[in-house]
């Protein structure tokens, strides 16, 4: 109990601090409808990139959703699988991780980009570019299907390779960078705090940074969603909540070493060193910025291109997709 109350005593202070980056937001709160629910259902999972997730734990209860939960992912079931079964609410993952269940016909509505960037392409000496990568091996993860295979598989059919057959892609328990380290294959996808570790020990190099490198720069890597029946049921509530992460978008460009420490405290993340650089260099901010429909569009395109997804990127728009809360908070920071 002592620990529950102090992270959640750590969480308000990073939440008052965070409170009037959106303030002329939250100021309308009389001209709201009335919550219909006080619930509200996340995955508990590791990673750095997802920090808003954490950080936005006391702004939600401040929104009046005061019953927050933390459901446990089950073995072999992804967030996303949980989200669109109703076993939890909300999520926060990649765009690439979306795309494919909405054209299964999941019942999975996007509702706005979380940040910008946060994924590596390593390479080993020799390999400069994606196109390298003909005929090399690649980490898939666990599974094809995995997010670091989805992710290249975009990157490879973006340069014109066939990813089917230019790619030797190998699948293992062992983690992909380990596997990496042993020069047991030729690259692989980092996600932090991959990246931070392996250039401070000095192995490998980056052939596509996903902050800085164009067209990937331009377009979110994690993004919020949400399972449709809530937000079709709960409007008002999946409003505060989209407003709640993007408030803890600001808190991670304002104050990235508390949340770093939030993170190491809540096990989310191991070191404290890699999770602060990690805060620093994913673009957090940009969620003001960019278009979330056009990330939706272009990786509906990539994933086409590869034959892992049917539908069209309007069919993909049109059915998975919500920009209804994030249009009505800009417009409100505007008044």
């Amino acid at each position: 109990m002592q620990s529950i109350q102090t992270r959640r005593h750590f969480l308000a202070g990073l939440a008052t601090a965070g409170v009037a980056t959106l303030a002329s937001a939250r100021g309308v709160s009389s001209q709201e409808a009335p919550l219909e629910t006080s619930t509200v259902r996340f995955s508990r999972s590791p990673g750095i990139c997802i920090a808003p997730q954490y950080v936005a734990e006391e702004l939600i209860r401040a929104e009046g959703l005061t019953d927050f939960r933390y459901v446990d992912q089950q073995a072999g079931l992804a967030s996303i699988a949980m989200l669109a079964r109703g076993d939890i609410d909300f999520a926060l993952d990649f765009a690439t991780a979306l795309t494919i269940p909405i054209d299964q016909g999941a019942p999975i509505k996007v509702l706005a980009g979380v940040h910008v960037g946060c994924y590596e392409l390593f390479a080993h000496e020799g390999i400069n570019s994606v196109m390298d990568l003909k005929g090399k091996t690649v980490g898939a993860g666990h599974a094809l299907g995995s997010d670091p295979h989805v992710f290249v598989t975009a990157m490879a059919t973006h340069v014109g390779l066939d990813p089917l057959k230019d790619i030797n892609w190998v699948t293992s328990d062992v983690k992909s960078m380990d596997l990496f380290v042993q020069h047991k294959i030729d690259a692989f996808l980092g996600f932090p705090p991959e990246p931070q570790e392996l250039r401070a020990r000095k192995i490998g190099h980056v052939i596509v940074n996903s902050i800085l490198d164009r067209p990937w720069s331009q377009y979110y890597c994690c993004m919020l969603a949400t399972n449709a029946a809530y937000a079709a049921k709960y409007p008002a509530a999946t409003k505060r909540v989209v407003r709640a992460i993007l408030k803890a978008n600001d808190i991670c460009v304002s104050n990235p070493e508390r949340v770093a420490r939030l993170l190491v405290d809540g096990g989310y993340t191991q070191q404290y060193d890699p999770a602060l650089q990690a805060l620093t260099e994913i673009s957090y901010a940009k969620w003001r910025d960019h278009d979330p429909e056009d990330t939706m569009r272009f990786f509906s395109l990539r994933l086409r291109e590869a034959d892992m997804i049917k539908s069209s990127p309007q069919k993909i728009i049109a059915s998975g997709t919500d920009w209804r809360f994030l249009n009505e908070i800009k417009r409100e920071l505007k008044t």
